[in-house]
């Protein structure tokens, strides 16, 4: 995925006292090895390395290079990883190995890196690991892809989702994406597309009432709820005859909505404390 002028800008603006658990998806390994070759000249961050490894280890597999020479650099890069050799000190220099993380099943989601995902990438996902449909996921991965995506799902005919005008046709149109599954006869339609970015609502506290009324009126103040509240255009449906099945009338909208470090971490921090 291409990066636009505005994420360069960002990420050549990280250095590691920045980066947090969600951000390190952004990035790529040369970022990394960037972030380290100027890092590694802060006292402040040589006492905290332990830690910047951490963030780093929940997006990227982490390997000590301990062979030199160009064959085993191959060895590793064979592999997927991303090579470099990072200068600690005068004396001191150490060789990582860097690879991002794969998320190719929906265990590999995380609240972390869910946003960091295109809804097309998402669809990969759930298409790799379905067989059930949306019901089949667990309760703790809905909640991840939730806090994400808005998602919506509809279970129909086969020979009706296509329907000119219908669902299918509105939600592709309103750039979502869809993954389809098989259910005998009927197909069921799962639609994803990512939630933009909002800023969290101001609280109004009571000193920000208008000026003239003071703290005797308090209990004045009550807050409708209209949680519960139905829809005016909410109706109840009778059930349809297999003949009178409609989207209307049978489709199922949802509008639903680190690992401890290894022994390499400990190898690199020794190269900190020589």
């Amino acid at each position: 995925m291409a990066r636009t002028k505005q994420q360069s800008d960002e990420q050549s603006a990280l250095s590691l006292k920045t980066i947090t658990k969600s951000s390190i998806w952004d990035l790529q390994e040369n970022d990394i090895f960037r972030m380290l070759e100027s890092g590694v000249k802060d006292e402040e961050i040589l006492e905290n390395l332990r830690h910047y490894i951490d963030i780093i280890r929940g997006a990227f597999e982490i390997v000590e290079v301990k062979e030199e020479g160009a064959a085993a650099k191959k060895s590793y890069e064979k592999q997927g990883y991303k090579v470099s050799t990072i200068k600690m000190d005068d004396q001191h220099k150490t060789t990582w190995g860097l690879r991002k993380k794969p998320i190719m099943r929906v265990t590999d989601l995380s609240y972390e890196n869910i946003r960091h995902i295109s809804a097309a990438k998402l669809m990969e996902v759930l298409e790799r690991n379905f067989g059930g449909g949306w019901d089949s996921l667990s309760q703790s991965i809905q909640d991840i892809i939730l806090s994400g995506f808005d998602i919506s799902t509809t279970t129909l005919p086969k020979d009706r989702l296509h329907k000119k005008g219908g669902m299918y046709e509105k939600k592709v149109d309103d750039g979502y994406e869809v993954l389809e599954i098989a259910k005998g006869n009927w197909v069921e339609a799962i639609f994803a597309k990512l939630k933009p970015e909002q800023e969290k609502p101001r609280m109004k506290f009571a000193s920000e009432k208008p000026e003239g009324e003071g703290d005797e009126d308090d209990e004045d103040y009550e807050v409708e709820d209209n949680y519960n509240k139905p829809d005016d255009d909410d109706q109840e449906l009778e059930d349809p005859d297999d003949d009178q099945i409609t989207e209307e009338n049978y489709s199922t909208m949802m509008d639903l909505g680190e690992e401890d470090p290894d022994d390499e971490a400990a190898q690199l921090e020794d190269y900190v404390d020589e």
